[in-house]
């Protein structure tokens, strides 16, 4: 079983129709677009990085749980309801009465999505640290806002560490969300720290960027592997014993890139799980034709979601 800790929330995302704008301004860009002054209508969508990444790995047909605390109000039952209709364990799943986090999303004229958030007092946020996982935990996968939210990115930061430190696969995608990053040197710092408990770390170029460093002075503090990702322009990843081997990207009409990165990061979690690369040390035995088969299976699952409306990543049987 491959166990996904982390966030789910509500993407309130654009009707088709209601124009785009530009996501460097999340709460205005819609409804400038749409003219007139009137506001553009807004569709509910389930969300958040590990909720999706969840579901495309319950897609893909893998087994999986859903380590989370969700609402009890209307919108958390929606989630808990698109977990189990994609097979994804709930038994880990905490809830409370705080509302639902939402997610406020634009898209730009290329497809990509920026997001203006609402998270005070959520329940997301007041994840507790939960009792032993399921004895066949393969794999823990973290990431997204989880890791950036008081009091309960504390909770997920000592899971992670707990985890690896029983030598259970951890795997890390940042996925970072600037605008709730109050201290960003006190999160770059906290990111290194989490380094040495990691097995694979997945992110984008953007998340490169922003967080500073390379590749190489990643592997140094942990990782086995690195996986970066450079939108329609493919993967890459690097490894610890000097491996690089890349991808291209699959060429796609672009809707709309929510759910890509999370596609990417279920459908890596996957295609290990088939390669057996969970056990210690079986990062570093994957050569080239492996990393390869791994690598591309991820830009094709991450093209059909691109290929859609919202984050609906695809069936195994799509792929």
């Amino acid at each position: 079983m491959i166990v996904i800790a982390g966030e789910a929330l509500i993407d309130l995302v654009p009707a088709a129709g209601a124009g785009v704008g530009p996501v460097t301004d999340p709460g205005s860009g819609p409804a400038a677009a749409a003219g007139g002054g009137g506001m553009p209508a807004l569709l509910p969508r389930r969300g958040g990085g590990p909720y999706n990444t969840a579901v495309a790995l319950g897609r893909l047909g893998s087994s999986v749980a859903f380590c989370s605390r969700v609402s009890t109000d209307v919108f958390g039952g929606s989630l808990l309801s698109g977990l189990t209709t994609d097979g994804v364990d709930v038994s880990l799943v905490q809830r409370g009465p705080e509302p639902t986090t939402l997610a406020v999303a634009a898209i730009g004229t290329d497809g990509s999505a920026g997001y203006g958030f609402y998270v005070e007092g959520t329940a997301d946020r007041l994840f507790d640290l939960p009792g032993a996982l399921p004895e066949s935990t393969r794999a823990v996968s973290f990431g997204t806002c989880s890791l950036m939210l008081e009091p309960g990115a504390s909770a997920y930061e000592e899971l992670m560490r707990r985890e690896a430190g029983r030598g259970i696969f951890t795997a890390l995608d940042p996925n970072i969300r600037a605008s709730l990053i109050p201290d960003a040197d006190a999160y770059r710092a906290r990111f290194r720290s989490w380094l040495p408990h990691t097995a694979l770390l997945k992110l984008s170029e953007e998340d490169a960027d922003w967080l500073g460093g390379t590749p190489r002075e990643w592997l140094a503090a942990g990782p086995s592997a690195v996986v970066l990702t450079h939108g329609g322009d493919g993967l890459r990843v690097r490894t610890r014993d000097g491996g690089e081997y890349t991808v291209p990207g699959e060429k796609v009409d672009v809707v709309d890139t929510i759910g890509a990165g999370d596609t990417v990061n279920a459908a890596l979690l996957h295609r290990l799980g088939e390669h057996d690369a969970f056990v210690p040390g079986a990062l570093s035995r994957l050569g080239e034709e492996e990393w390869k088969d791994i690598l591309g299976f991820a830009a094709r699952a991450a093209a059909i979601t691109c290929s859609r409306a919202g984050a609906e990543p695809p069936y195994a049987s799509e792929l």
